[in-house]
């Protein structure tokens, strides 16, 4: 098992359950020579998140969640999801951008940091960025599609659950400024994803908690829903989206008093969601 990668294994009973955090991690490597300022680069993590789906090993759930942090390497895009501008000695393999890595600077490897300006100073090397996929973004892939497959392989099914944070206020904007963000945003990749008895199971035990929930709007779900979600054969991935002003100061990442009383929610919508990981 990488050291960059954790797994956090089931207490008790097993089920075909997996969730995951790909974007908590805060150990950022020594070889990250980044000129913006540390404290706005962790702008960019969904703290704490980890922790708040901490719970879900005593419901029999695996948990993995990634060490390092996105902005180094993201495991939620495809490793082809390149900006070539940013390879100083070309690059041999694939290349597939997304419109958000070449509009946003956010694929694989993040260029910038929005109005806070570029991460780096200058292009990165090939040999520095196939170090990153092979020591970072490969393990993470491959010990959460080992997790997946192996709860697929007991019992021929398995629910997949990514869980992220987004920042409170949104991209889009009015007269006013920003538009505010929902508590939750829920991703199947409008019904692709997973069976619509998860949604459903989600959206409906969030909503009955008196939150105020979204489905695939703005987000639906990217790599990792995308690469594990077949619903025709058994395999259920959703993505979970939770506002940080739920549970946090956005500005310095500390946990506000909302975060005791929105684990404990989590908490009751997962043990839903595991009930239901045995009859999908």
């Amino acid at each position: 098992m990488s050291a960059f990668v954790r797994v956090e294994r089931p207490i008790g009973d097993t089920r075909p359950l997996v969730f995951d955090s790909p974007h908590s991690g805060s150990i950022y490597p020594a070889n990250f020579t980044h000129v913006v300022d540390r404290m706005t680069l962790r702008r960019s993590e969904d703290a704490h998140i980890e922790e708040l789906f901490g719970h879900v090993t005593g419901l029999g759930a695996v948990l993995v969640h990634a060490l390092f942090p996105r902005c180094y390497i993201d495991p939620n895009r495809n490793e082809d999801d390149l900006d070539l501008s940013m390879i100083a000695d070309g690059w041999d393999g694939p290349v597939n951008p997304t419109s958000k890595t070449l509009s946003r600077g956010i694929g694989l490897i993040w260029k910038d940091m929005k109005a806070f300006g570029p991460i780096y100073d200058g292009p990165l090397t090939a040999a520095d960025i196939r170090t990153r996929i092979e020591d970072y973004w490969r393990p993470y892939h491959d010990a959460l599609a080992a997790e997946i497959d192996a709860a697929h392989g007991r019992v021929g099914r398995v629910v997949h659950v990514d869980c992220h944070s987004m920042a409170s206020m949104g991209d889009r904007t009015t007269e006013d400024g920003e538009v505010a963000r929902p508590d939750f945003v829920i991703g199947d990749r409008d019904g692709t994803t997973c069976a619509p008895a998860l949604t459903d199971c989600v959206v409906e035990t969030l909503r009955a908690m008196g939150y105020s929930v979204a489905i695939n709007d703005p987000y639906k779900g990217f790599e990792l829903v995308r690469r594990h979600g077949r619903p025709d054969e058994g395999r259920h991935s959703i993505q979970i989206e939770v506002n940080r002003a739920l549970y946090m100061d956005e500005a310095t990442l500390s946990k506000r008093p909302g975060f005791l009383e929105l684990a404990a929610n989590l908490e009751r919508l997962n043990a839903e969601v595991a009930s239901l990981s045995e009859t999908i």
